[in-house]
């Protein structure tokens, strides 16, 4: 699974989801940390939303050759992943990959994420993303692993 947690809410679902069905995380840490104020967050998050920024990373993943499916997990900012996570994205190959998007949310669902995700996860087959309220997030085990399992097993 790709994950950035930005909040514990996307960790608690890449765990679950992890427990569910096994597999490996990767976390997206940007190098350049931001704002701990909510409002000055996300007015910077809506500012690499318009500029389309591509945030350096801490680490990045080279390879997701030894997976078949692909959990990508994230919380919800301004309607998409946050743009840390595309600049890890578009360094890998999703040719014959499975890809699957899950988004933590305090009300905007799965936004454009799932698009999102298929114009950058090129070759890829695209399971039916969810959607998980973030103040749920620790009450959502059995939704999630029912969910991740379903894909995994379809």
């Amino acid at each position: 699974m790709i994950f950035n947690r930005s909040g514990i809410n996307t960790e608690i679902c890449a765990e679950f989801i992890q427990k569910a069905v096994g597999g490996d995380l990767f976390e997206i840490e940007t190098v350049r940390t931001y704002d701990t104020d909510y409002m000055k967050c996300i007015e910077e998050a809506k500012a690499e939303l318009r500029t389309k920024a591509r945030p350096e990373l801490k680490q990045y993943l080279d390879s997701i050759n030894e997976y078949d499916n692909i959990f990508v997990c994230g919380p919800c900012w301004w309607g998409t992943f946050p743009m840390g996570m595309f600049t890890q994205l578009e360094k890998l190959n999703f040719g014959g990959k499975r890809v699957v998007a899950l988004m933590t949310h305090e009300g905007s669902g799965l936004g454009s994420c799932e698009r999102d995700l298929k114009k950058i996860c090129k070759g890829a087959d695209f399971g039916k993303g969810l959607a998980v309220h973030g103040g749920s997030s620790a009450q959502s085990e059995t939704t999630v692993a029912n969910w991740a399992k379903a894909f995994v097993n379809g």
